[in-house]
């Protein structure tokens, strides 16, 4: 493992000396470049740097033990001996997770779908919750979301919204949201004060590179209609709505947030070929893992992954067998805690494979 490190500690030391070599410096694609490699390998670097001072420090203490008589100096060493074997230890974890192989689609924006399922206009609402939930936790981690496109109902919900979220490891931050998405609660169009069980469903799709996947013009289907939706002021007036469908696949996507034609067939070829891509890599990815599945699920927008139950105030995931009461502040886009422990059990089931490989 330390063999494979120290390459990269050498890389890191070449690649901050190339900052300043006139001719990257002077290119700022190049500089951007180097940038982007050094920001990979920095956390693991430095934490291998970390790594060797607690052992130097942890040696120097065992030298002082076996070399003096002094008890007040051999009970200081022995004090900083147990120290730096914590730390080492902490630290070779750190770095067994820092090697793990990481997801190619974690730096990238994503795209956000969520869709009503089974509760009707109970499910759209709760929809239009996970939408602001979701927002709010965007905007609490400096990202910036853009919506693509929205059918919402009279009650304020959404049969389905589309959005992009965008910044600096989006992908890695929402990625385990795809999934089937419960909720318990007295509905809003429920009079009798009765607990229903409906369901949402969310998808994540990481935004696709031009260069990952290209698309034969031939292949797609362009049609324009009027935005259509529960009112507002440029509802049905002019028709800038697009529909594509890419004929092999059978795809189709919509996008009537803007008004203009162009900036709505943009977005829409977007969604398509992130879509395609996804769909792309999950097939790679099925045939790689073959029967195997992580422990936080696999993605699927067919699993059932949490529960938000109002009366009880709790969030359930079901994936971890994670139980938090706090689903209000959940709600208002507090959701680090059940992200981070997402990505602490995917990554302590990659660490188990591993050491089993």
């Amino acid at each position: 493992m330390f063999e494979k490190i120290e390459i990269f500690d050498k890389r890191y030391s070449e690649l901050n000396q190339r900052l300043y070599e006139p001719s990257v410096a002077a290119n700022p694609d190049e500089f951007q470049k180097v940038m982007k490699e050094i920001k990979s390998i920095e956390e693991l670097v430095l934490t291998y740097r970390e790594y060797k001072q607690a052992q130097a420090a942890k040696q120097e203490s065992l030298d002082i033990l076996s070399d003096t008589s002094d008890s007040e100096l051999k009970e200081l060493a022995k004090a900083e001996l147990d120290e730096a074997s914590e730390k080492t230890q902490i630290l070779e974890e750190k770095l067994k997770i820092l090697l793990l192989p990481k997801d190619p689609n974690d730096e990238r924006n994503v795209i956000v779908e969520i869709r009503g399922g089974a509760g009707g206009e109970e499910s759209a609402l709760f929809s239009a919750v996970l939408f602001r939930m979701y927002s709010m936790y965007a905007e609490r981690r400096g990202y910036r979301v853009e919506v693509i496109n929205a059918n919402e109902t009279e009650l304020g919900g959404f049969k389905e919204i589309s959005f992009m979220i965008e910044g600096e490891g989006a992908y890695s931050r929402f990625k385990f949201e795809s999934g089937v998405h419960r909720v318990q609660r007295v509905p809003e169009t429920e009079s009798q004060g009765r607990v229903h069980t409906s369901t949402t469903t969310v998808a994540v799709l990481p935004e696709a590179e031009d260069v990952e996947l290209e698309i034969d013009p031939s292949d797609l289907k362009i049609d324009t209609f009027r935005s259509s939706g529960a009112g507002g002021q440029h509802i049905n007036k002019t028709s800038s709505a697009i529909r594509i469908t890419h004929i092999p696949t059978g795809t189709v996507v919509e996008c009537q947030d803007e008004r203009s034609q162009y900036k709505n067939k943009d977005k829409a070829l977007k969604v398509l070929k992130s879509r395609l891509l996804k769909e792309k890599q999950d097939k790679q990815a099925s045939e790689i893992a073959a029967d195997r599945k992580s422990q936080v699920g696999t993605g699927d927008r067919s699993e059932r992954i949490r529960t938000y139950n109002y009366p009880q105030g709790r969030l359930t995931d079901h994936r971890i067998g994670l139980t938090l009461y706090k689903l209000e502040d959940i709600l208002n886009g507090n959701l680090d805690e059940v992200i981070d422990a997402l990505i602490a059990a995917d990554r302590a089931e990659k660490l188990k494979e591993s050491m089993q490989a």
